[in-house]
């Protein structure tokens, strides 16, 4: 009986050891490069101060065009949300380099540097994809809480994901980059239903400036992509049967929104205009975590 005490005792310290060491991706409060195997890549990772559980809710955060993960990470000071509310938060690099950064491989639609991404460039989709596999294989990702968000074209990139990788993420919060599909080639002012058709309903808030030149939410900018912010809304609102629009409002003295509710599954959709804000970060990081927080897949 002695043994078999021990024998228990010594399973159950060595057990409570490995569970704490399944997820070391670096100090809490610290932001580290992890290596994601088999891409030859790798992502700043975020592990926040305080975290309760090893399988956390986990964030990407998509850099703008030209950009890098850092970048993005002291634009958006997401870090410090993070920290406040114990999800992981991860800042990948584009798989394309450009000028002074790198750019995003989403199919079809040219990159700010005009070149349609080919068979040659990296799939930044499988990698997302590979690198929330690993993270949860290490059990530092709850599979259930995947979220995106990111910023000019790492928010087309969001959007993107959320057509063709809705079975990997609960929720999307493009910034100044909201797309609902690639453009139609005859008339860019419309999105291409075909390319973007979500295997769930994929809840959306999105935001934006009123003063953007880059990505107008009146639609205009890059020639490649012309459709407003507003038709994007309503194209996601139809994929994710929504019943309900609810029209504009103000959430605040310098923010107004449109919202559409009553969806299949509960995925809502709204967007969120800054009044004189440009082409910058103008998510409001507090109200985009809540709107995470109340998805699951």
């Amino acid at each position: 009986m002695r043994w078999e005490w021990l024998i228990g005792l010594a399973a159950l310290f060595g057990s409570g050891t490995a569970q704490a060491a399944r997820c070391a991706l670096g100090t809490p409060g610290t932001t580290v490069p992890v290596a994601i195997e088999g891409t030859g890549r790798s992502m700043l990772v975020h592990m926040p101060l305080g975290r309760r559980s090893s399988a956390l809710p986990l964030v990407f955060v998509f850099h703008g065009s030209t950009g890098k993960g850092r970048d993005i990470l002291a634009q958006s000071k997401l870090e410090a949300t993070a920290d406040r509310h114990g999800f992981l938060l991860a800042a990948p690099d584009g798989g394309i380099p450009a000028a002074t950064g790198f750019v995003w491989n989403i199919p079809g639609v040219p990159t700010v540097t005009g070149k349609v991404p080919g068979p040659e460039d990296a799939d930044d989709v499988a990698f997302v994809k590979t690198a929330i596999d690993q993270l949860a294989a290490k059990g530092c990702v709850d599979r259930a809480r995947v979220y995106a968000t990111g910023y000019s074209g790492g928010g087309r990139l969001s959007s993107w994901l959320g057509c063709v990788a809705a079975d990997r993420f609960a929720a999307i919060a493009p910034v100044v980059g909201l797309r609902a599909g690639n453009p139609l080639k005859e008339t860019p002012r419309v999105p291409d239903p075909a390319t973007c058709t979500p295997s769930r309903p994929m809840p959306v808030l999105a935001f934006a400036g009123d003063a953007d030149t880059t990505n107008p939410v009146q639609g205009g900018g890059a020639g490649y992509w012309q459709y407003t912010m507003h038709t994007a809304l309503v194209r996601w609102a139809d994929v994710n049967g929504c019943r309900v629009g609810l029209g504009e409002r103000e959430v605040s003295a310098d923010m107004k929104e449109e919202r559409f509710t009553r969806c299949s599954g509960g995925a809502d959709v709204a967007g969120r205009v800054k009044h004189g804000a440009g082409h910058i970060w103008v998510a409001d990081n507090e109200a985009m975590w809540a709107f995470f927080a109340q998805h699951r897949h």
